[in-house]
């Protein structure tokens, strides 16, 4: 399986790994986050990873430079142990050239881009919901300018109601009428009930966002785990690499960013890059980004864990998989 772990393996030790405790772990995985020291530390030096024992033979799928990571994957390790300037130590010692931003965690915008600049990485991206008002806006966007940023992305949107969807797309229109003025991409990040929802003959909140979403203003950033997981849900389980392929290429919007995050093959959770069953490598090929953004909600051992194998596995994918 070129695009990955032996998943069934890589599963089983990451779980196993797990039981030794989240601390130890985390704190392992800091003290020698680039070496191989901290793939032994969780306990999968050994998987047969692709990845991580063959040698790279062709060119890469993904620049390096392209790599990011959504901050949100490691939550727990800001807010708790390690804490902040830590967690984002390891991040830039893993190789990251940049991020993207999900809270401020008690600083400003301007304390944020001093410390990054330090640590040679960029926050080029951020997750903001759509503003209550224009001063709320006016605000998000001077943030986003201080941090050096290129994109914007409304993370999260939900209702059963066609009136909902259809204002929603009416603001963000607005809203990134102004982003782009400022200079600014403004994108939306889908999950899976955009495509499952019905909000009345057949219509999914997918197909009112694709059809009202001004394609000059407003961009995709495609979670790849949930558009597989609402092709599955939506009855394409027997190929839903093929149907995010096909979401891609029907909608009128272009798709500049990926959060790139694994399925497990049993149970459908979230789990590390290339311990699960998604092809990437097909998806990669048939369309590529701007931004290929690691991601994972729930991290199979620790967060600094799940940033590290992410990278890993971005870096090691190459044509010839």
């Amino acid at each position: 399986m070129c695009y990955g772990f032996d998943g069934e393996r890589a599963l089983t030790q990451s779980l196993a790994a797990r039981q030794t405790g989240r601390r130890s772990l985390l704190r392992g995985a800091l003290a020698g986050v680039v070496g191989a020291g901290a793939l032994a530390a969780a306990g999968v030096a050994n998987a047969p990873a692709a990845h991580a024992t063959a040698r790279r033979t062709g060119r890469p799928i993904v620049p390096p430079g392209l790599i990011s990571i959504q901050l949100y994957t490691v939550r727990a390790a800001l807010g708790g142990e390690p804490g902040f300037d830590d967690t984002l130590r390891a991040i830039a010692r893993a190789g990251y050239p940049k991020v993207e931003q999900a809270g401020y965690y008690g600083r400003t915008a301007a304390q944020l881009r001093s410390f990054y600049d330090g640590l040679g990485i960029s926050c080029t991206s951020s997750h903001d919901g759509i503003s209550g008002s224009r001063e709320a806006l006016d605000t998000k966007i001077e943030n986003a300018l201080t941090l050096g940023q290129r994109y914007m992305v409304v993370p999260w949107l939900n209702s059963t109601s066609l009136a909902d969807w259809q204002r929603w797309a009416e603001r963000m229109n607005e809203e990134a009428a102004v982003a782009r003025s400022a200079g600014l991409r403004y994108g939306y990040h889908n999950h899976a009930h955009e495509f499952t929802i019905d909000l009345g003959g057949g219509t999914t909140p997918w197909d009112v966002l694709t059809s009202e979403l001004d394609p000059r203003l407003v961009h995709l950033e495609l979670d790849l785990y949930w558009a597989v997981t609402g092709g599955i849900n939506s009855g394409h389980g027997d190929d839903p690499e093929g149907f995010t392929i096909d979401v891609i290429r029907r909608a009128p919007q272009r798709v500049l960013q990926y959060h790139v995050k694994d399925r497990h093959e049993q149970g459908g959770d979230m789990a590390d890059l290339g311990t699960g069953m998604i092809d990437f490598p097909r998806i990669f090929r048939a369309h590529s980004v701007q931004e290929y953004i690691v991601e994972n909600d729930t991290p199979d051992v620790t967060p600094i864990q799940t940033a590290e194998v992410g990278y890993r596995y971005l870096r090691t994918l190459d044509l010839r998989c």
